[in-house]
């Protein structure tokens, strides 16, 4: 297995999250038991299997490699994916695609879906997405997997197998669907994305940007850049619900060392040890 890029993994509850992100290097995540990914700023060799992509915006370190792992599932005769876009960015990156075509004088063959925030996606009986609009300098969106699944309606809950048959016979819908977040991704925002989407911050697993940690970096300009400060954090820390935070994307102007010094002494206790650094 080549492994030319760095990935970094955690599991938790039956899902693997793998994946790594630093600021305006590259940014890339999949949970291959939902077969679908965020973000394609590089493409380890083994995220090939992965068929369905979901962009967040179109900064280089963030879809980079998306020619480079169209060309690849294409090269090992695998089906075309279907790549999840902006709306705004999708004709772009449509040229982008034409314009390697050409470079590369072989095809790139993959779906491009445009989605707009607001939009729920169905990717399959037992999973649905949903896009956020976020605040970025440019057209951005993160996104929620929900899991969906049929339970018995309260009212039915006494019957009998055979009564629900018979009540199933006279046409009236027995079950109902619940649903539930599994993951959200926020891609590059301001907390105000963040804030603008509860249901994130209930997620089972919530991957989000923290770019800068320094008190001296300005919270205005750091807001004009379309990101997160760890004062953003701090000041959230009841907010967040999840059972498993993953904190990636830190500016490369800190040092490894200094980046885990600094959240650990300004969130001692680590959100309950649920806050994990990708460092």
């Amino acid at each position: 297995m080549l492994h030319n890029v760095p990935i970094k993994t955690l599991k938790h509850n039956g899902l693997t999250i793998e994946g790594y992100s630093r600021a305006a290097v590259q940014s890339y995540w999949r949970v291959p038991e939902m077969r679908l990914g965020f973000d394609l700023g590089a493409q380890p060799w083994d995220f090939m299997g992965t068929p369905n992509w979901f962009i967040s915006h179109t900064h280089l370190d963030h879809i980079a490699a998306l020619p480079v792992y169209v060309a690849r599932r294409r090269m090992m005769k695998m089906e075309p994916p279907t790549i999840y876009v902006p709306a705004k960015s999708r004709d772009a990156i449509q040229q982008m695609l034409d314009s390697f075509r050409r470079l590369d004088r072989g095809r790139l063959p993959c779906e491009l879906v445009p989605v707009e925030p607001g939009q729920e996606i169905l990717l399959s009986r037992e999973l649905a997405v949903t896009v956020h609009k976020m605040q970025h300098t440019i057209p951005a969106v993160g996104y929620t997997v929900w899991e969906r699944r049929k339970k018995l309606k309260p009212e039915y809950a006494g019957l009998s197998g055979e009564e629900i048959r018979d009540v199933r016979k006279s046409g009236a819908e027995v079950s109902e669907e619940r649903r539930t977040p599994k993951v959200a991704y926020l891609g590059d925002s301001t907390i105000g994305g963040l804030d603008a989407h509860p249901e994130m911050y209930e997620a089972e697993i919530l991957i989000l940007e923290i770019t800068f940690v320094l008190p001296e970096h300005r919270g205005q300009l750091i807001k004009k850049m379309g990101h997160i400060h760890l004062n953003d954090i701090v000041e959230r820390q009841e907010k967040f619900q999840n059972q498993v935070v993953i904190a990636g994307h830190f500016s490369t102007r800190y040092h490894p060392r200094q980046i885990r010094n600094t959240i650990e002494k300004r969130i001692p206790g680590m959100l309950d040890g649920r806050l994990n650094l990708w460092i």
